[in-house]
């Protein structure tokens, strides 16, 4: 065992933090308690203090963990190492699961990922010896699978910088997705702060029947509450449904709660998560749940009233709910399977099935492969193979060696699939896709859990569909979303025509129990003092920080205004991923690529805008080196749910790094709001959202009152206009007093430097 283990000890302890804090909390509120508020008040840093009024106050908690992927683990260490710190206060586990990507099948893509990422899998590598990291190299498995089955226990609570991190709720534990920074403070032993969030309860009637999947709950959610429905949200779910769905299925949910923008998701300890752990080898961890499983549950009184318990009670008829399919462009978007032609048609997108891609960190399990082996089975078995080309991402080592063994691996392979890296790959923009040039219209479906404009290939032209694994597939067997995949019979090789038939009787767990293998993980020594951390002089690809320079304590003046953004601008838009993962630990470089995607509110051009120094029309990162070259700074103005999606913090590090002071937004999401804080960036919305139509092109800005700036105050916002004229808007903000420290000391590391 090592340091980072969830051994019965560790499990013991969480247990009993939570009940010592719990006893308090509930002599405080005197009321029964859902699940999540168990998890979340019984990690609070000061449980007899702490303010308890959700949506409005900020708490401080302790989390259990944190878990780091490479692409985001550069930066988050780097930051780290500015601390000044020697070890890492909660067990911490890196996975390098992002920087590989897709092309030829596992062996080939693996073996390239070594070489082309050699320099960044020493440094993440050395550091993780250095300062006590678990460390899980390239093609052991995507973060979220190995932490699902190696470390994630009901009642824990962790952090993870991917904002994908929520899969861990399918196993009971509150799991949220943060930038590095949020990550940095627990891992020095500083609590995380966090908006309290509202609890809402997702009422979960009868049992999926026929091809709707646990895929089909979330995004039935999605198309309900919107890309914006979860901010500062968590979503604990709950009823006679909630049992009928395995561990892995249960993850799936969670993952994609990340869509809603939401705190997290989970829920509650059941028999189908203690299967699970007991099939991963993780038994004591299983009869501890078991043990404690009053923790691990909503109080009888919520179950008993729950609309006097939760903030907002959403139900879902699993009996009645239709396989759905969401897109293109926005997880949102959606449709069901029976209306998926009239969408199609509706959207203006190609019906022809280009591709279909089934797997990532989000549907990638055991379960989700029987079910798909099961119905190439049934292709295999009338002569046929796929129409379409489909791509496998095994979620792990575990689940890929374990669908060999078991045979799945061949019934899809026989039917013409390509097992990619057990890696992010496509789902990431690591997909080095041949044979389409950019621009041209495509669709393509898959079992991932984003679709946002060349989220996958780099194309702008490509219209991507998210849908369960089944759905997936068969509309990979069919080649079109212009016929209903169930309903449409198939023609075998013999002529005769048949219908696919739902898996419904597959194992969610393997009989005989996983494939257990450590090949891969670099384990921390026990003499860590004589580590050299790996970084390269001269490297394009590394770079050690600089601190950012401190707030010069006067109101900005004059501010330049470098972007306004119509609609979407997600983090993909801010800091695109792709090709610039390479870039994650070089802060100037990676910066080369900020706003590549945001749309230019004046033009209707994403990423360019006309430079007020030269009248030139130049892509944003070019002009904003040009400011700050000239020692001007600058403001961004976005639309709503501002910074939707992943929580890349490099999409907050690289507009302060090139002279961004603030962001002005109708409305922020979650998590980069707080990079944002973090950074020394300050995250400004309007009064009245209607003022966003103030903004002007070529307008310069001053932003008053910053020297009297405290907890609820406004800001003043003057736009001068290039015709002489003023406007004049009321400016909110969410920071309480510590967050204004940071501001003032240039960031949130800055601050920790000084204490």
């Amino acid at each position: 065992m090592t340091a980072v283990d969830s051994t019965a000890d560790h499990i013991e302890s969480v247990y009993r933090k939570m009940e010592t804090a719990l006893a308090i909390v509930r002599k405080r509120l005197a009321r029964p308690l859902t699940f999540a508020e168990k998890i979340l008040y019984g990690h609070l840093d000061a449980p007899a203090a702490a303010e308890l009024e959700a949506g409005s106050s900020y708490i401080k908690t302790r989390p259990d963990r944190v878990a780091l992927q490479d692409a985001t683990a550069q930066m988050a260490i780097l930051q780290f190492m500015l601390a000044g710190k020697d070890e890492a206060a909660v067990p911490v586990t890196v996975h390098c699961d992002h920087l590989i990507r897709a092309h030829r099948g596992a062996g080939p893509d693996l073996s390239l990922a070594r070489i082309e990422n050699r320099e960044v899998y020493d440094f993440l590598a050395s550091a993780s010896q250095r300062y006590g990291f678990g460390c899980w190299l390239p093609g052991a498995g995507i973060i979220h699978q190995v932490i699902l089955e190696r470390y994630a226990f009901p009642g824990l609570m962790m952090l993870g910088t991917d904002s994908h991190t929520p899969n861990a709720g399918g196993l009971g534990v509150f799991a949220s997705g943060v930038g590095g920074a949020d990550a940095v403070d627990v891992m020095v032993g500083m609590p995380w702060e966090v908006l309290h969030p509202r609890i809402v309860g997702v009422h979960l009637k009868g049992r999926l029947r026929g091809w709707a999947a646990p895929k089909d709950i979330i995004l039935r959610l999605l198309a309900q509450l919107t890309c914006a429905g979860g901010t500062n949200r968590v979503f604990e779910y709950f009823g006679d449904g909630v049992e009928t769905i395995s561990a892995t299925g249960k993850s799936t949910i969670c993952n994609m709660g990340a869509e809603l923008g939401a705190t997290t998701s989970l829920f509650p300890f059941d028999r189908r998560m203690k299967l699970f752990l007991e099939s991963c080898g993780r038994l004591e961890a299983a009869e501890l749940a078991e043990r404690h499983a009053d923790l691990l549950q909503a109080d009888p009184g919520v179950l008993a009233d729950p609309a006097s318990c939760f903030a907002e009670i959403v139900e879902i008829d699993l009996d009645t709910l239709e396989p759905h399919v969401v897109g293109p462009h926005s997880p949102d978007r959606a449709a069901t399977v029976s209306r998926m032609a009239a969408h199609i048609t509706e959207g203006g997108c190609p019906e022809k099935v280009s591709y279909a891609m089934i797997g990532s960190c989000t549907n990638s399990s055991y379960e989700d492969m029987e079910k798909i082996a099961a119905m190439a089975g049934q292709l295999a078995d009338h002569g046929l193979r796929l129409k379409t080309p489909l791509l496998i991402t095994p979620g792990s080592e575990q689940v890929r060696a374990t669908i060999e063994r078991d045979g799945q691996l061949a019934k899809l392979e026989a039917v013409g699939a390509t097992v990619l890296a057990n890696a992010c790959g496509p789902c990431i923009g690591q997909w080095n896709r041949e044979g389409l040039e950019k621009g041209v219209a495509n669709s393509i479906i898959t079992s991932y859990n984003r679709n946002f404009p060349k989220r996958n290939d780099g194309n702008p032209g490509t219209c991507c569909f998210i849908a369960s694994p089944e759905t997936c597939l068969a509309y990979a067997i069919h080649g079109s979303f212009s016929r209903d995949p169930y309903s449409t019979g198939i023609t075998a090789a013999d002529g005769t025509t048949f219908r696919l038939s739902p898996p419904e009787s597959v194992n969610e767990v393997p009989q005989t129990g996983f494939v257990r293998d450590a090949a891969g993980f670099l384990a921390p020594p026990d003499d860590r003092g004589q580590v050299g951390i790996q970084i390269r002089p001269g490297s394009e690809r590394l770079a050690l920080l600089e601190p950012f320079p401190p707030w010069s304590g006067a109101d900005l003046l004059n501010l330049r205004l470098l972007l306004k953004a119509r609609g979407k601008c997600t983090t993909d838009h801010i800091s695109p991923a792709g090709p610039w993962l390479r870039f994650r630990g070089h802060l100037d470089n990676i910066s080369d690529n900020i706003f590549n995607g945001a749309v230019n509110a004046f033009s209707g051009e994403a990423g360019k805008a006309v430079n007020g120094l030269t009248g030139e029309t130049q892509a944003y990162n070019e002009i904003a080196r040009a400011y700050k070259g000239a020692g001007e700074n600058w403001v961004v103005v976005g639309d709503t749910n501002y910074g939707e999606g992943s929580s890349r913090e490099h999409a907050a590090m690289s507009p302060r790094h090139m002279g961004g002071l603030a962001v002005i937004t109708r409305s922020f999401a979650r998590i980069h709001e707080t990079n944002l804080k973090k950074q020394g960036v300050l995250p400004l919305t309007f009064a009245r959202p209607e003022d966003y139509d103030l903004v002007q092109d070529g307008d310069r800005l001053d932003l008053l009152g910053l020297t009297e700036l405290a907890p609820g105050s406004t800001v003043r916002l003057i736009l001068h206009h290039r015709d002489g004229s003023t406007s004049e808007s009321i400016l909110r903000h969410s920071l309480n007093a510590e967050q204004i420290t940071w501001f003032r000391a240039g960031s949130a590391l800055n601050s920790l430097r000084r204490v």
